[in-house]
């Protein structure tokens, strides 16, 4: 176990990982041998594993309209690849032969959902690296092999991410808040939960027009992630809400880093020459925290929407916690 840990060290999509965890996640890998020429999985067939090359070379072909077939992609010793059977349920979109006697590490379905339940940090992690991994790939092919490629990101992206800002989804959130707060429970720790409105998002479309709304949300994302650390979690509500996780974090804590969210948003100047009655950008926010005020999951999405009502209601511009 310990060479397959000093291996998995290596591997790109597994880089934010400390030891400890690596070694967590190499209890969820099984080692597959494949020979020279043999097919790993066909195109359209269904798949449920992703891999991680240990040894060897793997090809990915695809079949063309045409009838030919075209080499697209190779995965060599710490590649990964597979990984929309993880996110998505869907066929296999190219098919994979070894190119040399090749050793596999397998990762199933399950098994990872099995991780995100009793390790979301290192899922959520492991998930952002593919993201990250994919999209450079996909800058560093041709325009062919961008288009045949394009398969893996758009699945994964459809899968946890919202396609406009390019931050986590409501969906993503929704499966993740479970599993972050069952961790807190076990061990003890605090996590707290940011809601997030655009104040007078509405006005700003119906007075300046939607180009200008969108581009104020891609400028509060960029406001947000600047603010973010390795762990915290943003995602994408809905329109102009969104919510952020702090795992690992009190009362506080998060309020200081809401706070510092709405300061930068509010020193954005994007509205200020504008001729109309709205020239600042500001921000409503509600926060809840367990265990401080929150006994459970449920009050903790509760207090933080009545925190960000009350935050509303009481002028806007401003942090509110739940007491």
């Amino acid at each position: 176990m310990k060479d397959l840990n000093e291996f998995l060290k290596t591997v790109a999509i597994l880089e934010p990982l400390t030891e400890d965890e690596i070694g967590q996640f190499a209890n969820s890998l099984k080692e597959r041998n494949i020979r020279n020429g043999e097919v790993l999985f066909n195109q359209g067939d269904r798949g449920e594993t992703l891999y991680i090359v240990r040894e060897g070379e793997i090809a990915g072909i695809i079949e063309l309209t045409d009838g030919s077939r075209r080499d697209v992609a190779r995965f060599s010793v710490g590649d990964f690849f597979g990984d929309m059977a993880i996110f998505e349920n869907d066929v296999r979109s190219a098919t994979c032969v070894a190119c040399t006697d090749s050793i596999l590490l397998e990762l199933h379905k399950s098994d990872f959902f099995h991780l995100i339940e009793e390790n979301p940090a290192i899922a959520i992690k492991i998930m952002y690296r593919m993201l990250n991994i994919t999209t450079g790939r996909l800058q560093n092919t041709g325009q062919f092999l961008s288009e045949m490629i394009r398969w893996g990101n758009d699945a994964r992206k459809r899968a946890i991410t919202d396609e406009f800002t390019g931050v986590y989804n409501r969906r993503f959130l929704e499966e993740s808040m479970g599993p972050l707060f069952a961790e807190s429970v076990r061990k003890k720790t605090p996590i707290s939960l940011v809601m997030i409105d655009l104040d007078h998002f509405r006005e700003i479309n119906e007075t300046y027009g939607h180009d200008m709304g969108d581009f104020l949300i891609l400028e509060l994302v960029t406001v947000c992630k600047k603010n973010l650390r390795e762990n915290d979690i943003i995602a994408r509500y809905g329109g102009d809400e969104f919510s952020i996780i702090f795992p690992g974090t009190g009362r506080e804590e998060a309020v200081a880093l809401a706070e510092k969210m709405r300061s930068d948003a509010a020193g954005l100047d994007i509205l200020e020459k504008k001729e109309g009655a709205i020239n600042r950008v500001t921000l409503s926010m509600g926060v809840a925290a367990y265990p401080d005020g929150s006994g459970s999951l449920s009050e903790l999405k509760s207090k933080a929407d009545e925190s960000l009502y009350r935050a509303k209601e009481e002028g806007r511009d401003r942090v509110v916690f739940a007491d």
